[in-house]
């Protein structure tokens, strides 16, 4: 009997949820000291309403809008258990309040919010707070225990990579299929202050993010009091141990408030097991299309349409009149077109609580109303009854990145045909959202009548620069205001915006604790935008961003031989101009396709090898920083590996591509604009080859000097497609081969010449600069080699974890050898410094593109992937000498020229 002919009771390979005891508040007379862990009883909904809830079995919640949340909550009425394919975590909590998964009655998830929010009131008494919603499941929930309480400031983190934001700082969730937690709040002041912080999820599994999460905003802003609050909490009595030691070793008082407490028991082989269950039934499809239509909605520019980049409370009654504007608007369009017919509105990831707002007015209007979001988490879908995740669609994502899927779980309404009613912002609203395989494709096909609703939102720069923040003295209070040039200065006081459209109401709260001095705003000033595909360089703008100044017009090229005398000579730096590009003849065209063809497999394995040991290691949220240009193919070919979804869930990969110069160190521009969109923990810095290590050398010593100078600290390891030099730990392979994009120049990656650091052209608070030589398009085979590679990832799959497992158990630690080989060239060849003498397949290649070679050695007179070499050294006259006991396949001599 398959998987899907079987009741769900047998289909939940065991996973069982329990009711857990009622944690009563220890305090200090208890044995506890108050500033190491509080933990409140929990509270929930209760009544027959509940019973429908738990009972239901068609995909959403069916509590009637009359709940009221008092009393204690089994778990069983707040959580169901479903299923996903993670390597981490196979199991995962549907909440039944929380409007993510199941169309749920808005109201309910508003009043889930409110019970949550009542018992953090209780744990703060008349203190002012600043709340902190979890994204993406939890923004919507956090915004309405900020609304209920009366917050200063609301905030929620984010992943989605705002180019006008600064990132003030982050934190990772390790168990999470989207692992990075950015926080973008406009100005910093208005989140980082010392007033007591709480935190909003949706659960707490083992409290391990929770506590992630509090070291690394503690380290940043340190304050006394934390509250971590959650519709459930599932710790163990393992898990709250290895929690209240965390907690006494920050020195902070941490609370913890829920509304039910329990345990998921698991069985052993869960992952495994998930893993073997065929592959779920997504994007169902009807005999008849539905009906598309779209709604452009009014928002007032100054208003925040929610907590990515933080709303005050001077917010709150503009937001709340803007709310019922919409609805008004939504309204009038729904009674025109489908007059009588229930409607689910749909949030979009992150944006929950105004879709949810508007799901209630709508309710609240008499229209059968239900809410939930879409999610980037891939969940299991069966059809089965009992089980919570009936029906799902998976769609390509309308924001940047166009190979990264999105979910949407259920969007049904048993015995109706509800209209779909999906809430976007502008970052969504793209050609992906309505193109075939998009969610306007999938859903319509299904038979569903879908109608998008465009929200333009707030310019977190106009937020920032409307905003100011004043300390109030002797106490842990927060006045924000708007100056008198926005038009929120008119705003209401915080009195007068108390009184929100959900009935949310609050008083003055003050506290006694002494203020700190906010952190200096980071990255004020201005920065250059990166660059893109086909306007600068001939990749797809999806595959890298240039974080480069196009110098095209600079007439920067020198002859070959001048060139090298200068620098050579010490009057001039390499970096400062560039060689007269050599282009091959056909022949030497041909030999490239041959070897391209020849070693696509090998490349691809190597390519897909190093991008699974770097997840496998620095996690799944990761972005790639290529070190331009030799490594920028490998960089836009690892980032092709990890969202194609071969082998893995596909990943959503930026991928940026920088400038390093020898002597000179990296673009320290390009770091404050990594730092700035990214959290610098994330950033894998990534590079073809290494020669003698020169390169890994200069990178770690130009981010201490980053770093010392005020920077944000990144991780300094290189990660490498080939290491023969021994000096890197992250590689895909050791050997000494034949990379393809060595072969060529500028043809063969993207059209773009290298870099230049030139006074004269470079000014401050510009990116280092290079060319886009357009008039090569003709020649260009960048994406040849992109393409052909990635057509191979397929053939290689099966062996990419075999060949992870044995990089990862064997000895990788660099011991140098290829840099003492160099040494011993130099030594015996007379040759003034190590500079001149370049090692391996891929440094040889660009000796003779670029340079002024002297001579190539080569370790086998005729080994075939050295006969590029071998034509281009007889096309320059360069004498190629064998040299049997050579440490690397072949070296390239430079020729030292008189002074």
């Amino acid at each position: 009997m398959s998987a899907f002919e079987t009741p769900w009771a047998t289909v939940n390979l065991g996973i069982e949820l329990h009711h857990g005891e009622s944690f009563a508040a220890r305090s200090a007379e208890d044995g506890v000291p108050d500033e190491v862990l509080e933990v409140r009883s929990a509270a929930g909904v209760t009544g027959a309403s509940v019973d429908e809830a738990a009972r239901s079995a068609e995909g959403f919640v069916a509590l009637s809008a009359e709940s009221v949340l008092t009393g204690e909550l089994a778990i069983g009425a707040l959580v169901q258990p479903g299923l996903r394919r993670n390597p981490r975590r196979a199991h995962l909590l549907v909440s039944t309040v929380l409007g993510k998964h199941l169309p749920t009655d808005p109201r309910i998830v508003i009043g889930a919010g409110n019970r949550l929010a009542d018992l953090v009131r209780e744990v703060l008494g008349d203190r002012e707070a600043v709340v902190l919603g979890f994204a993406e499941t939890a923004t919507g929930l956090g915004h309405c225990v900020a609304a209920r309480i009366d917050a200063g400031c609301y905030l929620h983190s984010t992943r989605r990579h705002e180019s006008r934001a600064t990132t003030l700082t982050g934190f990772e969730e390790g168990h999470s299929h989207a692992t990075s937690h950015l926080l973008q709040p406009a100005p910093a002041a208005i989140f980082a202050n010392d007033l007591p912080l709480v935190l909003v999820d949706d659960e707490i599994s083992t409290g391990d993010t929770a506590i992630d999460a509090v070291r690394a905003l503690h380290a940043f802003a340190p304050r006394s009091h934390y509250v971590l609050a959650s519709l459930v909490d599932m710790r163990t009595p393992a898990d709250r141990t290895k929690f209240e030691a965390a907690a006494a070793e920050l020195g902070a008082r941490i609370d913890t408030v829920c509304l039910a407490s329990g345990r998921t028991e698991l069985p052993a082989g869960l992952i495994d097991t998930v893993t073997a269950l065929p592959d779920p039934q997504l994007n169902p499809v009807a005999t008849e299309p539905g009906s598309y239509g779209r709604i452009e909605l009014s928002w007032p520019a100054d208003v925040p349409e929610g907590g990515r980049h933080g709303i005050l409370r001077a917010d709150n009654a503009a937001f709340d009149v803007a709310v019922k504007s919409v609805a008004d608007e939504v309204n009038t369009r729904l009674d025109a077109e489908f007059a009588g017919r229930p409607v689910i509105v749909i949030g979009h990831e992150e944006l929950m609580y105004l879709p949810l707002r508007l799901a209630a007015d709508l309710a609240d209007a008499g229209t059968p109303t239900r809410f939930q979001t879409t999610t980037r988490s891939p969940a299991y879908v069966l059809d089965e009854p009992g089980y919570p995740l009936r029906r799902g669609f998976r769609f390509t994502a309308p924001e940047l990145d166009p190979t990264a899927q999105r979910y949407l779980y259920n969007a049904q309404w048993p015995d109706a045909d509800p209209v779909l009613l999906v809430v976007i912002d502008p970052p969504a609203d793209t050609p992906e959202l309505v193109a075939p395989g998009g969610l306007v494709d999938v859903l319509t096909a299904s038979g569903a009548d879908v109608l998008i609703a465009v929200l333009p939102g707030a310019d977190p720069r106009a937020l920032q620069a409307g905003r100011t923040v004043e300390r109030v003295a002797g106490t842990a209070s927060l006045s924000v205001s708007y100056s008198d040039s926005a038009t929120s200065a008119n705003a209401p006081s915080r009195k007068e915006s108390t009184d929100s459209a959900d009935g949310v109401g609050g008083s003055e709260h003050g506290g006694g604790a002494s203020s700190v001095a906010a952190p200096q705003e980071p990255g004020a000033g201005p920065l250059p935008e990166a660059l893109h595909g086909p306007a600068f360089g001939s990749y797809a703008p999806e595959d890298v961003s240039w974080l480069l100044k196009d110098l095209s017009d600079a007439d920067l090229e020198a002859d070959v031989t001048e060139r090298e005398r200068r620098i050579q000579a010490g009057v001039a730096h390499y970096a400062e101009s560039l060689p007269v590009e050599f282009q091959p003849d056909a022949e030497y065209r041909e030999l490239f396709d041959r070897v391209l063809a020849d070693s696509a497999e090998r490349l691809a394995l190597a390519v897909a090898t190093v991008a699974e040991l770097v997840v496998a290691e620095r996690g799944e949220n990761v972005v790639l920083v290529s070190l331009a240009r030799a490594g920028t193919p490998v960089g836009v070919l690892m980032r092709r590996w990890l969202v194609s979804g071969i082998g893995r869930e596909p990943l959503t990969v930026p991928h940026y591509a920088v400038s390093i110069v020898r002597d000179r160190g990296i673009d320290a521009v390009a770091l404050d604009y990594l730092a700035r969109h990214h959290d610098p923990s994330s950033i894998v810095f990534v590079d073809g080859w290494t020669g003698k290590g020169a390169i890994t050398h200069e990178l770690t010593a130009a981010l201490d000097d980053y770093h010392a100078a005020g920077g944000a600290r990144f991780n300094d390891e290189l990660v490498v497609l080939a290491d023969p030099a021994n000096c890197v730990r992250t590689y895909g392979t050791r050997d000494d081969f034949l990379i393809a994009s060595a072969c060529l120049n500028s043809t063969v990656s993207g059209l773009v010449s290298r870099t230049v650091l030139n006074d004269t052209l470079i000014g401050p608070g510009e990116f280092h600069g290079a060319k886009f030589y357009r008039d090569l398009i003709d020649a260009d085979v960048s994406n040849q080699l992109i393409d052909t590679v990635t057509a191979a990832f397929g053939a290689i799959s099966e062996q990419v974890p075999a060949a992870v497992a044995a990089i990862r158990n064997s000895d990788r630690t660099p011991d140098w050898s290829g840099w003492a080989s160099v040494e011993k060239v130099r030594a015996e060849y007379g040759i003034s410094t190590v500079n001149y003498v370049k090692p391996g397949v891929g440094e040889t290649t660009r000796v003779l593109l670029r340079r002024v070679p002297w001579r190539v050695l080569v370790r086998e007179a005729d080994a075939p992937e050295h006969a590029h070499i071998r034509l281009l050294a007889a096309a320059r006259n360069v004498p190629v000498e064998v040299v049997p006991d050579l440490a690397y396949s072949c070296m390239g001599l430079i020729k030292e020229l008189p002074r």
